[in-house]
């Protein structure tokens, strides 16, 4: 992979990892996205629906789905938000709060083997570039004419 683009590398880096948690996901008939969904949601004050995509990263159509198909698993319920009548709040049942857990020991696990293998250097290098590549993304500079022309 040395002669790959940079997002190459990202994106092959991210496939693996996300076959990787579909497939613990798979163990307890679950996705990847559902257990993000989970860990997401505040277990004890529950979360507006609309603070999900957002802090998920999702498409509203793509979250939509999820919280449909989670909610028919029996590990979510809407309830109506007190403080504002026009908006849900997503409440984790027991069951939902159980595969929470499952799916924060999933991604705790593969930190740990990833901080277990990985030098502690070369770990807060990785972090520093992640950080500096995702600020340079969102500083939406990257297709600027003058952003490519002084490269």
């Amino acid at each position: 992979m040395r002669d790959k683009t940079i997002d190459y590398i990202l994106r092959a880096t991210w496939m693996s990892i996300s076959k990787m948690y579909n497939e613990q996901a798979a163990v307890k008939g679950s996705t990847m996205a559902t257990g993000f969904a989970l860990i997401s949601i505040d277990p004890i004050e529950g979360t507006p629906s609309t603070a999900l995509g957002p802090k998920m990263g999702m498409e509203a159509t793509s979250l939509s789905r999820t919280l449909k198909t989670m909610e028919e698993k029996g590990l979510i319920s809407r309830k109506k938000n007190p403080e504002d009548g026009r908006s849900v709040l997503i409440h984790l049942t027991d069951f939902g709060k159980e595969m929470r857990d499952f799916s924060k020991t999933v991604v705790k696990s593969f930190d740990t083997v990833v901080k277990q293998n990985i030098e502690p250097e070369k770990l807060n290098t990785f972090l520093e570039v992640a950080y500096q590549i995702n600020d340079l993304v969102g500083q939406k500079n990257i297709f600027k004419q003058e952003a490519i022309a002084d490269k």
